[in-house]
């Protein structure tokens, strides 16, 4: 019996195993070929998951030899555009890992290729499919602090990664704000329409390149979001989901990325009398979730097949979180606030 979805997964390194060891956890999936640069690697995982299918150096070769008609993007972030057009072009749908691409036009490209093609394309957001992060976003859509008029997050770890990320020159805005950013636009519901940001790398860094940043970003609901980060932070670690701070009308919300998330709003009655005034503690409901992180994700993404809907994180969506990566690293470049809905224009090839 042949299997609905017939995979090619590209990218046969450390991540790919996450991605095969769920579509092994599914009957109604077929890996019919893995890929990668170096063949070997290909061989060596189909060797650990004790997979049968075809090896492959070139997505193109592996597609029309297989007939897969869904790809698993797993590739670095420079190959996603050349894996994910390759492969929409060919009549597969695309499941990727972030980034999108690796520059503002490649993103906008991928778009237009998925829907003239009208193969689907996916973007793996992990955070999105955090209980907490759903619990936070239910105390926002639930109007229990009001409308939202600032969120902050920030993100401060000391990590010693080695490797590519040490030589890079935005490993922190290139590499891992991507998260954030995008946690953001799902707390919020709204979308970014200009950023001002400042990188820099601080005393004590062992990152070549820029591993802090500062970022301001208007939102379209009217909100401003601040984002405050660095890598290279030792001590006082934050989580890696960011310590989150909403204020609205009515009150605040707060999440740490370990705990629960809650709020504090304001006790009803009159306290026009009051300098502070008194608040009370709404805690946040629990979210059960079958799946979570890359399995809730991509549970998520087969979900969005089987209904024939755009999944939550499909390429059109995920384009603004990409915006606001990329216009931050030009404003830093530039030192010049950027209007994202002009610089989102200005990348239609």
């Amino acid at each position: 019996m042949t299997a609905q979805y017939r995979v090619a997964v590209a990218g046969c390194g450390g991540m790919a195993n996450a991605w095969i060891e769920y579509a092994l956890s599914r009957s109604d999936i077929q890996i019919v070929a893995l890929v990668d640069i170096r063949l070997e690697s290909a061989q060596a995982m189909a060797a650990k998951h004790e997979i049968s299918c075809l090896t492959f150096t070139d997505i193109k070769e592996a597609i029309q030899a297989t007939e897969a008609n869904l790809v698993f993007d797993v590739t670095v972030p420079g190959s996603h555009y050349s894996i994910s057009s390759t492969a929409l072009e060919l009549g597969c749908n695309v499941f990727s890992e972030k980034p999108l691409a690796e520059t503002m036009a490649e993103c906008t490209k991928i778009v237009e290729i998925s829907e003239r093609t009208g193969n689907a394309h996916a973007v793996m957001q992990n955070r999105r499919y955090d209980p907490r992060i759903r619990s936070l976003r239910n105390l926002i859509e639930s109007d229990t602090i009001g409308r939202v008029g600032y969120i902050s997050a920030s993100f401060f770890l000391g990590a010693h990664f080695g490797g590519f990320r040490d030589v890079m020159e935005s490993p922190l805005l290139l590499d891992m704000a991507i998260h954030t950013f995008d946690q953001a636009r799902f707390i919020s519901g709204a979308n970014p329409i200009s950023v001002y940001c400042q990188e820099f790398n601080p005393p004590g860094s062992w990152y070549k390149g820029n591993a802090s940043a500062v970022c301001i970003f208007e939102m379209s609901d009217g909100s401003v979001f601040t984002y405050q980060g660095s890598w290279c932070a030792e001590g006082a670690s934050t989580s890696w989901e960011a310590a989150w701070r909403l204020n609205g009308e009515k009150g605040t919300a707060i999440w740490d990325g370990h705990e629960m998330p809650y709020a504090e709003v304001v006790v009803a009655g009159d306290q026009s009398d009051k300098f502070i005034r008194d608040v009370e503690r709404v805690n946040g409901e629990i979210v059960d979730m079958d799946k979570t992180f890359h399995q809730g994700c991509l549970e998520e993404m087969f979900l969005s097949l089987a209904e024939e809907r755009p999944v939550e994180t499909n390429c059109r969506d995920n384009r603004y979180s990409m915006a606001m990566v990329f216009g931050a690293l030009e404003s830093a470049k530039t030192g010049q606030k950027i209007d994202l809905i002009q610089f989102m224009s200005a990348s239609e090839l």
